[in-house]
């Protein structure tokens, strides 16, 4: 099924805080409410059911939208443009979900599979510190000051859970914790069969680009043939770390970082880590940030070649995902939405390209693999080692 997309109308109504934190560069934070009326038509997938053409309509976007303006001495005196999302307020994204000639029921989970997903393209894509560089007039400039960079490296240890939620009719929850900094990179403990009061005792090392705005998130899961079923979810603000200090936390494990859209707000139980942070020093940094570069760019290769199904990647200035399965790691779906658009777009257009997202499939896939106990990476999830790109 061929993905079809039209587009309207759309309304922007922006208000606009001009501040300057930097010799140089002009920050501008835009209040921004987007409302459009899009038709994005999403063929869906899924192991023994047929094809499901869903359409995703009614698309508002609220956030804030920060534009950092880098001057130049030439006209049009601005040599580059940084676009980006603030983390707070939270970016809230309102749309409806309508099955066309089936239901949504076809597919457990599948509205909150899609929600994941546009939550997790905008996090990992947008959400300060990350951002989009965008060189602009024609002017030759070197952007790599603009960019996003490695500051330090979290050596996690996930050490155990107690008293977790249990999942199963017959029997006791089979737990593991996926770990991420941000969704783009994720780790994977192994399976823990039976048990409500697993200990995994594994170690990962993950990067970390902003130590003041991001957050270290743990979340574990319920392995289960079809769909694996999330029993809760910590977040550790890496600004509560000390450099060169080892710490053990137990974290409360909660149903949703968003508890507002929760109604069962009863205990999910604890999760116990040891967390280390080093800061990078300038050569560290540069070869944390080759080696990321390095990553992103086998993984495209991968990609293109078809021995993997998703893959993240920077097309023209526009955020594009394209049949990643980012956010839903144990939900059995397999790969997520596929989107293409234009992110946020060159910023002095507005918002014009917001809506423009074509969706590809959300393919099923059976589960019995996962059974094995095998520390085999589903959906390109890393276990047992460092971070690698979903």
């Amino acid at each position: 099924m061929e993905p079809r997309f039209c587009m309207q109308n759309y309304l922007i109504d922006a208000g606009i805080r001009v501040q300057s934190l930097k010799k140089g560069q002009i920050t501008m934070d835009i209040d921004l409410r987007w409302g459009g009326d899009p038709s994005i038509i999403l063929a869906i997938e899924a192991a023994l059911v047929a094809s499901i053409p869903i359409q995703l309509k009614d698309l508002k976007v609220f956030t804030v939208v920060r534009a950092i303006f880098q001057l130049a001495e030439e006209i049009p005196c601005i040599s580059a443009v940084v676009v980006a999302l603030l983390a707070e307020p939270k970016p809230r994204i309102d749309y409806t979900l309508k099955a066309i000639g089936g239901s949504l029921t076809a597919i457990p989970g599948l509205s909150d599979m899609i929600d994941d997903t546009v939550t997790s393209i905008i996090t990992d894509m947008l959400q300060w510190p990350h951002r989009i560089v965008v060189p602009i007039g024609g002017i030759p400039v070197d952007t790599s000051e603009l960019e996003l960079k490695p500051q330090g490296k979290i050596k996690i240890t996930v050490l155990r859970a107690n008293n977790l939620k249990n999942k199963e009719l017959i029997g006791k929850s089979d737990p593991y914790a996926v770990v991420y900094i941000r969704p783009l990179f994720k780790v994977k403990t192994k399976v823990i069969e039976n048990n409500l009061n697993p200990v995994w005792n594994q170690t990962f090392e993950l990067i970390a680009e902003d130590k003041e705005t991001q957050s270290l998130i743990i979340e574990v899961f319920d392995q289960d043939v079809g769909q694996d079923e999330r029993l809760g979810i910590a977040k550790l603000p890496l600004i509560e770390l000390e450099a060169g200090n080892s710490k053990e936390i137990e974290l409360r494990l909660l149903p949703s970082l968003d508890m507002l859209k929760i109604k069962d707000k009863k205990d999910r139980g604890t999760l116990t880590i040891q967390v280390f942070y080093r800061q990078f020093n300038e050569e560290e940094q540069l070869a944390a940030l080759e080696e990321e570069k390095r990553i992103l760019e086998e993984r495209k290769k991968l990609k293109e070649a078809g021995v993997i199904g998703s893959t993240m990647d920077a097309l023209d200035g526009a955020a594009s995902l394209v049949g990643s399965g980012v956010g839903m790691v144990g939900t059995g779906i397999g790969a997520g939405v596929g989107v293409v658009g234009s992110g946020l777009g060159a910023f002095g257009s507005g918002l014009s390209k917001a809506g423009k997202f074509m969706g590809r499939t959300i393919t099923g896939q059976s589960n019995a693999s996962k059974r094995s106990g095998s520390s085999t990476p589903v959906n390109s999830v890393q276990e047992n080692g460092g971070a690698k790109p979903l």
